[in-house]
């Protein structure tokens, strides 16, 4: 993927891909392995640097990952 407003801080390239995934907080979060921190990964596909971002998390999608852990 291409996008004029994103240049890799390393190598200056225009390329890259993103990807997605989540973790747990602290306290009962990890207890129950709820997974509530949501981010969203930026990765240049020349030298594989990867910058990550903090996305928006629902209260909804929090209720529906307890329960299906």
């Amino acid at each position: 993927m291409q996008h004029s407003n994103w240049e890799c801080p390393k190598c200056k390239n225009f390329e890259y891909e993103t990807g997605q995934f989540a973790a747990t907080g602290g306290g009962w979060t990890k207890i129950f392995d709820i997974q509530n921190k949501k981010f969203t990964t930026v990765t240049c596909t020349r030298c594989r640097y990867t910058e990550i971002y903090k996305a928006e998390t629902s209260t909804l999608g929090n209720v529906f990952d307890f329960f299906t852990n």
